[in-house]
């Protein structure tokens, strides 16, 4: 299987259980930042099981640069969040087209800085 095709199965299972925990939250009653900070958090420790167990298998760990580049994704988030419910008032549509850009930006950053080759 490519790894490319790993990501997008793998990135389909991180983002059901990022985004329930977002949308669970919101509908509970959190405001949606709140609700997003604690879904990304206990996501990306799900993420990093997922994509170094199953994705960027023979890569050498990367704990230190995969928790820097999701500090960055984050703010990235929080940004395009804020911008997309200036257009979109529903909350989990605010999430959901913030996940769409997220998915491709977390893929090359993972790819090119974080998940690099082990050293044989």
């Amino acid at each position: 299987m490519l790894e490319i095709v790993r990501y997008l199965v793998a990135g389909a299972v991180n983002t059901a259980f990022g985004f329930g925990i977002y949308a669970a939250l919101v509908w509970l009653g959190l405001d949606r930042y709140l609700a997003q900070a604690i879904g990304y958090v206990l996501g990306t420790a799900f993420n990093y099981v997922t994509y170094s167990r199953g994705v960027f298998t023979g890569s050498a760990p990367a704990k230190l640069r995969f928790v820097l580049s999701y500090l960055g994704n984050y703010i990235v988030n929080l940004l395009v969040l804020r911008l997309a419910s200036h257009y979109l008032a529903d909350p989990y549509a605010a999430g959901a087209a913030t996940t769409a850009l997220v998915v491709v930006l977390n893929y090359i950053v993972l790819k090119r800085w974080v998940f690099r080759p082990s050293a044989s």
